[in-house]
């Protein structure tokens, strides 16, 4: 790993060298064991999309690994304001030893990497949210004790989550099933990836319209916001076409008994997601979140640490 950029970039031993890392450093966080495995190595966060889970545990990551991480928003530089991403990413190399940024346009993401010589985290673009998926990774892994084999299904709009969770899914051997209304699918190349990554594996990757079709005998039920950062003028139309797939104790009663809940926050209540379901004990959201922490821990240790 020189950058983490993609789920579809890395290798099944690359992910669960991730997940066996942050199982190690959540346990010594509980236990009280400093781990400072960046001491005295910088983060720039650069923030073109605000955010409460990525900037918190980014920051508090850094500091328990006994780094630091300085928050770069989008009036703080001159990227996309006149300055190339390309002298942004050879200024910032000589400042900073790593870049995690959280922006709209995926190209740059890629164009930082390409254009520095330091690791490149994606917090998050439009088209993939991959620290988010190797948290939700790590939560099945805690719960349910492994990932091969179990199915996982995502009800909602094609989004970046959604992209990522094919990804993820399919390169550690987990079925996924995708259910979106017709216009809201997930990107066809990125399924395509995921298709081949899952030949691999031995997992199957499965898209519908049909909700209930989906989440059939589920082991996790995953949903995401349905109206995400730049969709607020549709936000009307996109209730009304996603309603028939909100995340209900309904559509909740064909996964299987034991089968959990998950979303990457923030939760509209009521829209994709009833709070019976939210607050049921079916529930791993918080739990979820917090593993963003021990997660994202694990990547920079990886990353900047040559763990």
């Amino acid at each position: 790993m020189q950058h983490l950029i993609s789920l579809n970039d890395l290798t099944k031993e690359e992910i669960y060298k991730i997940l066996d890392l942050s199982q190690k450093l959540k346990r010594q966080q509980k236990e009280g064991v400093e781990h400072h495995l960046l001491k005295g190595k910088t983060l720039g966060m650069i923030f073109s999309k605000s955010s409460t889970r990525t900037r918190v545990s980014f920051e508090v990551g850094m500091y328990q690994l006994g780094g630091y991480a300085l928050f770069l928003n989008s009036s703080d530089i001159q990227l996309g304001r006149g300055e190339t991403i390309y002298d942004t990413a050879q200024v910032l190399s000589r400042y900073v030893d790593g870049i995690m940024i959280r922006t709209f346009s995926h190209q740059d993401v890629l164009d930082l990497a390409a254009y520095g010589s330091i690791p490149v985290i994606n917090g998050l673009t439009d088209l993939m949210h991959p620290c988010q998926i190797l948290a939700d990774l790590f939560t099945i892994y805690e719960f349910k004790g492994s990932l091969e084999g179990l199915k996982l299904a995502y009800v909602g709009d094609g989004n970046n989550v959604a992209h990522s969770l094919l990804h993820g899914c399919a390169k550690v051997g987990m079925d996924i099933s995708v259910a979106s209304p017709i216009g809201y699918e997930c990107n066809k190349d990125i399924v395509e990836e995921a298709q081949e990554a899952a030949s691999i594996s031995g997992s199957q990757v499965f898209l519908t319209n049909n909700p209930i079709e989906a989440v059939v005998d589920a082991d996790v039920i995953y949903t995401d916001t349905w109206v995400s950062m730049g969709q607020e003028s549709e936000k009307e139309k996109r209730i009304s076409i996603f309603m028939p797939y909100q995340v209900n104790k309904h559509l909740f009663s064909y996964a299987k008994e034991d089968a959990v809940f998950l979303h990457c926050l923030p939760a509209y209540r009521g829209y994709e997601v009833t709070e019976e379901i939210i607050d049921g004990h079916q529930s791993l959201v918080f739990e979820e979140a917090e593993n963003r922490l021990h997660v994202q821990k694990a990547v920079l240790a990886i990353l900047m640490g040559n763990v």
